[in-house]
């Protein structure tokens, strides 16, 4: 079947793969195999070994390089596995320019793992390109962008990063888990290599642990396959397969999720009780006007400050609708604290210089009614005043 479809939301369900080309099934099967027969070994099959390659994760790995407009699609056992070994493109003595206010988990990897293979990381805020540029070194080989990000939601000019990291002959890399490539397509704005925990909005349902990386051409791709190769840190194909089905509906239930979260949003930011709203679809956003040049929505994701780590533990223990969980990106909505989930493996003087206060809450929007769960919020925030 052609790929040569316009519309994205008609990408999500005719992606090359999605009727099975022997039987007609209408979902790409599981080949629940490790290893394949060779018919004749001087003439090798397509697949030899799962490691190295396996029909449903390939289905998977195209449907993911068509909808961010790659040339390559990679399926990894978790978000951090698709980023360490991306990270992995660099060698001892190279530098990596990072978003300061970076996941937790890429935050670790670079501080507590990467570190000791003498691969070093400034953090920058990457709102400020002078503060980009000035991170320069000559061993500097890459610049890891994450926008918006995470759990502050501040925006990064990604063509403006990127159009100097070319000049300085830089790898881009870009996660781009909080909108996906329904609202973002980063490399359009140039970016070499695009990041997923797939287990968020991707995946959406809260059932499966993923990771994708896309490169932007070809002798990229050859690298990174050969990393995830040799690394073995390949996705498995039922959770391939998991994954492919929730990418189906993703559109739907972005959509959906964003309404309800600008509805959050304003809501916040007209309480008295509310120390600060970080969202890029409010009108004070710093960033928003940036972000709406390379994004075409805002997300479902809003955190806030409530004023206090006492206040917020509050809130968390009484809330009745959302799940208090690690995560995000589900069909259920997810609150969760940052101080002590996403990003407990900072240091607490690292987290409030990067404005991650105890007071932080994330709350990502699932697909429940608003008014059920501004009523929720609203019960909550009054008990803990």
């Amino acid at each position: 079947m052609s790929r040569d479809h316009n519309q994205f939301s008609t990408k999500l369900i005719h992606f090359g793969k999605e009727v099975c080309e022997h039987t007609g099934a209408s979902s790409v099967p599981i080949y629940q195999a490790s290893t394949f027969h060779h018919e004749d070994i001087f003439n090798p099959p397509a697949h030899d070994y799962s490691r190295s390659g396996n029909p449903t994760r390939e289905a998977l790995e195209g449907y993911i390089a068509l909808l961010e407009g790659g040339t390559r699609g990679f399926a990894f056992a978790s978000g951090m596995a698709a980023i360490s070994s991306t990270l992995l493109l660099l060698s001892a003595g190279d530098h990596v320019i990072v978003t300061e206010d970076v996941y937790g988990g890429t935050y670790r990897l670079l501080t507590s793992i990467l570190n000791r293979m003498q691969i070093e990381t400034t953090f920058v805020d990457m709102t400020d390109l002078n503060q980009v540029e000035a991170a320069y070194r000559p061993n500097t080989k890459a610049i890891y962008m994450e926008t918006p990000s995470n759990p502050t939601l501040k925006i990064t000019d990604i063509a403006a990063v990127t159009a100097w990291a070319k000049s300085k002959g830089l790898l881009t890399l870009l996660d781009n888990t909080f909108m996906t490539p329904y609202h973002q397509r980063p490399i359009e704005h140039g970016v070499d290599i695009v990041l997923h925990s797939a287990t968020k909005f991707l995946g959406g349902h809260s059932d499966v642990l993923a990771g994708l990386a896309v490169t932007n051409d070809e002798e990229l791709g050859k690298r990174v396959k050969m990393l995830q190769n040799g690394l073995g840190t390949v996705l498995g194909v039922q959770d391939s397969w998991l994954l492919m089905r929730g990418m189906k509906t993703l559109e739907a239930r972005m959509r959906h999720s964003e309404v309800s979260a600008g509805k959050l949003a304003q809501w916040l930011s007209e309480r008295d009780d509310i120390a600060q709203v970080f969202y890029p679809g409010l009108a004070n956003h710093p960033g928003r006007e940036i972000h709406e040049r390379q994004s075409l929505g805002y997300g479902a994701v809003v955190s806030f400050d409530v004023g206090s780590g006492e206040r917020a533990k509050q809130v968390l223990n009484a809330v009745q609708i959302p799940l208090v969980a690690v995560s995000l990106g589900a069909v259920e909505s997810i609150l969760s604290y940052p101080a002590m989930m996403s990003h407990a493996a900072m240091p607490p003087h690292v987290r409030a210089e990067r404005g991650i206060t105890d007071g932080v809450l994330r709350f990502s929007v699932g697909l429940e009614h608003i008014d059920d769960l501004l009523a929720d919020l609203e019960q909550a925030l009054s008990l803990s005043r």
